[in-house]
C-alpha cells in the first residue's frame, strides 16, 4: 500500500528503515564486477542515469531491503539486496574522470547484473 507524504514524513523523522527481515541469497559478493542494466521506466527510479550501462565492482552488501521502485506506487515489497558499489570516475565521465578518482554508489539488485 503507498503512503501519503505526512506519512512518510512522520517515517524518515522516527529514523525508519526500509530494511526487511527476509531471507533471500545475495545475488553478488564482494568483488564481484556488475554492470548496471539501461532501464528507461517512466517516473522516478533510484538509479542515476549517469551510470546507466557501465561496469563497477562490489564493495559491501547491505543486507535485503524494499525495492522503493515497486513499493513506492503500490506494487509490493520486492524485497532485494542493496550493494555498496565502485565505478571508476573514468569508466562514467570518460577522459574528463580522473585516473585515480572513483564513485561509489548504493545500487539496488534489480539494477545490476554479472558482468563479464
Amino acid at each position: 500500500m503507498a503512503i501519503n507524504a505526512q506519512q512518510a514524513l512522520g517515517a524518515a523523522l522516527a529514523g525508519s528503515s526500509a530494511r526487511v527481515d527476509v531471507d533471500i541469497a545475495p545475488r553478488f559478493k564482494v568483488g564481484d564486477r556488475i554492470r548496471t542494466r539501461n532501464i528507461n521506466p517512466r517516473g522516478h527510479t533510484r538509479m542515476p542515469r549517469y551510470l546507466h550501462d557501465r561496469v563497477g565492482v562490489v564493495e559491501r552488501d547491505y543486507g535485503v531491503f524494499s525495492f522503493p521502485d515497486t513499493h513506492a506506487h503500490g506494487l509490493g515489497e520486492s524485497p532485494q539486496h542493496v550493494y555498496s558499489v565502485k565505478f571508476s570516475a573514468k569508466d562514467v565521465w570518460g577522459r574528463e574522470g580522473g585516473e585515480r578518482d572513483f564513485i561509489v554508489v548504493d545500487v539496488w539488485d534489480d539494477y545490476m547484473d554479472p558482468a563479464p
